[in-house]
């Protein structure tokens, strides 16, 4: 007998096997919602939420140790606990925890600047603080004008810029705030449309200043709640509002929590990097090799019009850096020619990092544009019209993620925005350019293929790397890059927006940046080094370097121009700390082949020290530039 997604979790649940099958739960989630009409699924997650929510946290972790717990306060103006199981379940799509701390009703300031209040001790990762328009409305006098509401924003707007910088300055987590619905029943108690324009102008007024606070506060993001409400329909029941406080419809806190999903999922490194498209039925209307090139369509035709909408949204992903590649089962040559020359189509071949246009399994597909782009598959979105073929996939590789587009092709777009795979806290330059870098990784590529060895390869490469303090304009890049790696992290730690600024400001800590260039053009930011001085010597606390520039001899250089300064500079000793992940095992030699001794071994880790008697021979193929403002006469000869 067939079973349902839900019905697997509730037996699972019901045998006392959820805990140790907590890693089959994302592919259940995603098989429920890839079943489920739009209309059910909000409801399918709160419910699934609801069930997750009883599990043993730390039976989980005894199973799964590598599951990332993500600890979120949770406040606001009214009655909020309702937000814990959609963020339950939205958090479990993508194989992480919640821990959730639910604050007092209305203690929203008190919650998010004390210190020693009960949610601030926790030190969470995320701060939700969900406000709604009483917040503002609390503060008038019966009856009230337009510019008594004026008045009252500001003194609101006052108090929560306050709280942003208070947040920012205490905890190095991120604050959540939102944009605050204007209803009905507030403009309806003004009788003149006059002063209802005057109100609504005053109230999106206060919205822009708010989202605007984005632009001082690294740690704070701001949800503009007006798409979300347009979609989910109304924002409150008159009813709970008034007698349970409850100013949130399941189907906003539902959207509310899919938001704060994707912000999780930045902040643990899981936003994905690559989306590989199918073609047919996909990309453009029609079987190219039943059709032909000319019986495809996908823009500027009335059968293709919702193709070309989609293709154009694409490429406005790709334009901030997100990659892109096909996986389609038809021949190669047509489905070049057809990249290169349709005239209905957007995207052209260049736009594409990778095409694979075969009839081979697809999973084999993505494994291979994976390998081929130095990412992981679990950095890829796959999007298929086929049910058969996602299905093939999801077994074949469940760490991707798949996004269904059979059915309505106008639904493709929504379909591919819905979850936000390839969201990140800011965009930098580097994600700009990523996909120039791909390029260049494809001339790195065949010169490699010309070199007679890897060394003979590197020699040619010439890799150049600057390692120096992070300057402020790199902090969001820096953040980004340690939320991203996962290969090459050593001790598994990210750093939190508001991180870079207060090693910035502390004297006995250092943040550096490593940069790396080589024949073909700037690799740009591509690693970082966490220290702090201590008493025993330099602490290494985390290092970090980018996936795609491994193998070039980059960390080895940059830890033996470390201990080469060091030693110079006269300090007793470096540490240096690795903690495994399940990421990180093919580092786990690091600091040993550099003549690291291990000194300790403790549940956070495994300790080591380097006596700097001697530092070990650089790589010859890299030249380091140091900036690190030690004082030393060796150094500078």
């Amino acid at each position: 007998m067939t079973t349902t997604p839900m019905e697997r979790l509730r037996g699972l649940r019901a045998v006392g096997e959820l805990a140790a099958a907590y890693h089959r739960v994302p592919a259940l989630l995603a098989e429920l919602l890839d079943e489920a009409g739009p209309a059910d699924r909000d409801a399918l997650l709160d419910r699934a939420g609801r069930l997750l929510g009883g599990l043993d946290q730390d039976e989980v972790l005894h199973h799964h140790p590598a599951t990332r717990v993500v600890t979120v306060a949770i406040t606001g103006q009214s009655t909020v606990a309702g937000l814990v199981d959609p963020l339950t379940a939205e958090l479990a799509r993508h194989g992480l925890l919640v821990r959730p701390l639910v604050g007092d009703h209305g203690g929203w300031l008190r919650d998010l600047t004390d210190p020693a209040g009960q949610l601030l001790l926790e030190r969470p990762d995320l701060s939700l603080c969900l406000l709604d328009a009483e917040t503002v409305f609390a503060e008038l006098p019966s009856p009230w004008r337009v510019e008594d509401l004026a008045e009252a924003a500001d003194r609101v707007l006052e108090r929560i810029a306050g709280l942003a910088a208070e947040h920012e300055r205490i905890t190095p987590g991120l604050l959540v705030l939102n944009t605050l619905p204007l209803l009905r029943r507030h403009t309806g108690q003004l009788v003149d449309h006059a002063s209802r324009a005057r109100l609504g102008a005053v109230w999106r007024e206060f919205n822009a200043r708010l989202l605007r606070l984005t632009e001082r506060h690294r740690s704070l993001v701001v949800l503009d709640l007006d798409p979300l409400t347009a979609r989910t329909g109304p924002v409150e029941d008159a009813r709970m509002a008034c007698y349970a406080q409850v100013r949130w419809t399941a189907p906003v806190l539902a959207g509310y929590a899919r938001e704060v999903g994707h912000l999780a999922r930045s902040l643990t490194g899981l936003t994905r990097k690559c989306l590989v498209l199918d073609l047919d039925n996909t990309l453009w209307d029609g079987v190219l090799g039943e059709d032909g090139p000319d019986g495809i369509a996908a823009a500027d035709t009335l059968r293709g019009e919702a193709f070309g909408g989609f293709q154009r949204t694409v490429r406005q992903l790709a334009s901030q850096g997100v990659l892109l590649a096909v996986s389609s089962k038809n021949d190669r040559e047509p489905v070049l020619e057809t990249l290169r020359s349709h005239p209905d189509l957007l995207l052209r071949e260049p736009d594409f990092a990778q095409v694979h246009a075969d009839w081979l399994p697809k999973d084999g597909h993505l494994a291979e544009i994976a390998g081929n782009l130095g990412i992981g598959t679990d950095a890829l979105v796959f999007a298929d019209d086929s049910p058969g073929e996602r299905a093939q996939v999801r077994f074949g590789l469940p760490e991707v993620a798949v996004l269904p587009l059979d059915g309505e092709p106008a639904l493709h777009t929504e379909r591919l925005l819905a979850d936000g795979w390839f969201d990140v806290l800011r965009l930098t330059d580097e994600d700009r350019a990523r996909p120039e870098q791909y390029r260049l990784e494809g001339e790195r590529h065949r010169l490699r293929e010309r070199s007679g060895s890897h060394a003979d390869f590197l020699h040619q490469l010439g890799v150049a790397v600057r390692l120096g303090p992070a300057e402020p304009h790199e902090y969001p890049r820096l953040v980004q890059l340690t939320q991203r790696t996962n290969q090459f992290n050593l001790t598994g730690h990210r750093l939190q927006p508001g991180d870079p600024a207060a090693v910035a400001e502390d004297a006995g800590r250092l943040l550096l940046a490593i940069r790396a260039a080589d024949r073909f053009g700037s690799n740009g930011l591509v690693g970082a080094v966490l220290g702090r001085h201590t008493l025993e010597g330099l602490l290494l606390e985390n290092v970090w370097l980018s996936c795609r520039v491994l193998t070039r001899g980059i960390e080895q250089a940059v830890l033996t121009a470390l201990l080469t300064e060091g030693r110079a500079a006269g300090l007793p000793a470096v540490l240096a700390r690795f903690r495994p992940t399940a990421k990180n095992h093919r580092a786990e030699l690091f600091y040993p082949e550099l003549g690291f001794t291990e000194t300790a071994r403790t549940e956070d880790g495994v300790l080591f020290r380097h006596g700097l008697e001697c530092a070990p021979e650089p790589p010859s193929h890299v030249h380091v530039t140091l900036d690190l403002g030690w004082p030393t006469d060796a150094w500078a000869r």
